[in-house]
């Protein structure tokens, strides 16, 4: 915990800086979707291959694991700022460096694999820096945490919806290449908010109290971050659940959703609005949970939630051709996962000591992102191989199967236990990282 947080209590009476890192998440998500969107279609316009584009999706997404789990101990050693700032800056550049390379004729398969991968490996950091403050700064608002949790939710939700909806009209109407510049235009606006507006609030700034780092340290750090998390069953469990389920989610938007708009909808437009209604109605669901979720069980909200959110857009995917059906699965899809990452965002802002949140996040971050880059690779090599019907079923009955877990194993119950860290003030009731953890979902 940071002194300053103890000794000018009064100095955090400010909304100012969660509106900051509210109003910067909300840019920067909004800037993924149209990567989202964008990056699938571009691969597939410039390559042909469903398998290149997996693998492209592949590249961006493995650099995510590396980073996270060797970037916990970083984030609070250089600060939580300056990573937030130097992460959006880095991927600003490498996502802009697509098009402009494409434009001049210089960009080959390899340079876009390997500029995702450069994005990829700068995403994690930046993702936990910002995650990790929402606590502090709900504390500095006057905000309960249950509360402010379900805010950062549902902003990114309502700037995915935006993100989608703009996102497929764009491709559509003037190319993937110019979306991506959009894109890297979002990451720098996201960066300069952080280093203005979170400036002076302690918890942002490196930490000062503890030992020098050194390689030793370094490594005691990481240890201590990961022993926590597999000490912990229910962490543990929410950890494989998310990662397999991520990936699934992966191999849905980057594989088989940008190959059954093409084939069957029409192109990107359906596609955008099909992430659209599900933001939209997401957005819905997290505000309204964060209103009066705390009546109600947190395990059978997020069960639901996921059975929701899971299986049945693959379902009707593979059985219909037209958007109609899938638009109907998509409010329901959306108004599931509304529930989902408030629900594991408070769940482990209450389990999880302050001084471990950054290396605890960073170490679940890698776990929950280790079936991540599979999810685009595998599948498009299944499609390629099986047919788009079958990867789908098959994809949907994975996801099924997976998201029974919270009903059926007893760990899950300890997601109903409200414990609040010693390094917290206690908050009225329960209340997300992507990319269910830091990472964007």
């Amino acid at each position: 915990m940071h002194a300053d947080d103890v000794l000018h209590p009064t100095q955090r009476k400010s909304g100012r800086p969660l509106f900051t890192a509210l109003t910067a998440n909300t840019i920067s998500i909004a800037g993924n979707s149209l990567t989202l969107i964008g990056v699938p279609w571009f691969a597939l316009e410039t390559t042909g291959s469903p398998g290149k584009a997996g693998f492209v999706a592949f590249c961006a997404a493995l650099p995510v694991v590396l980073s996270a789990i060797a970037g916990g101990p970083l984030v609070d050693r250089i600060g939580r700022r300056r990573v937030s700032v130097a992460s959006d800056l880095v991927c600003a550049l490498a996502i802009a460096a697509i098009p402009l390379l494409h434009h001049t004729g210089h960009l080959a398969y390899w340079m876009l694999c390997a500029l995702m991968a450069v994005n990829g490996l700068f995403h994690a950091p930046g993702e936990t820096a910002r995650y990790v403050l929402v606590p502090h700064l709900a504390e500095r608002a006057g905000t309960p945490l249950a509360r402010a949790a379900s805010l950062y939710d549902a902003v990114s939700r309502g700037a995915g919806m935006t993100g989608a909806a703009l996102a497929g009209v764009l491709v559509a109407t003037v190319g993937a290449d110019t979306v991506l510049l959009f894109d890297a235009a979002t990451f720098g606006v996201s960066a300069l908010l952080v280093a203005f507006g979170l400036r002076g609030v302690p918890a942002a700034e490196p930490q000062r109290d503890g030992p020098p780092l050194s390689s030793e340290r370094y490594r005691a750090d990481l240890r201590e971050g990961y022993a926590y998390l597999l000490g912990d069953r229910m962490m543990l469990g929410i950890m494989l659940l998310v990662m397999v389920t991520n990936g699934l989610s992966l191999s849905w938007s980057s594989v088989l959703l940008p190959l059954h708009a093409r084939e069957h909808l029409g192109g990107p437009a359906a596609q955008g609005l099909l992430f659209a209604v599900s933001a939209g109605c997401a957005l819905a669901s997290a505000l309204l949970y964060g209103a009066v979720g705390h009546r109600f069980p947190r395990r059978k909200v997020f069960t639901t939630g996921f059975l929701l959110t899971g299986a049945p857009v693959y379902v009707v995917a593979a059985t219909t051709e037209t958007v109609a059906p899938l638009l109907v699965t998509a409010v329901a899809a959306g108004l599931g996962a509304g529930v989902l990452n408030p629900v594991l965002a408070t769940v482990m802002y209450e389990r999880v000591p302050e001084e471990l949140r950054s290396r605890v996040a960073g170490a679940s971050t890698a776990g929950v992102l280790m079936a991540t880059p599979l999810g685009g690779l595998v599948t498009g090599l299944v499609v390629e191989r099986a047919g788009l019907t079958p990867t789908l079923l098959g994809a949907a009955a994975l996801y099924f199967l997976v998201t029974l877990s919270p009903a059926v194993f007893p760990a899950w119950r300890g997601m109903d236990q409200v414990s609040v860290s010693s390094s917290e003030p206690s908050t009225p009731g329960p209340a997300p990282a992507p990319e269910a953890s830091p990472p964007r979902r």
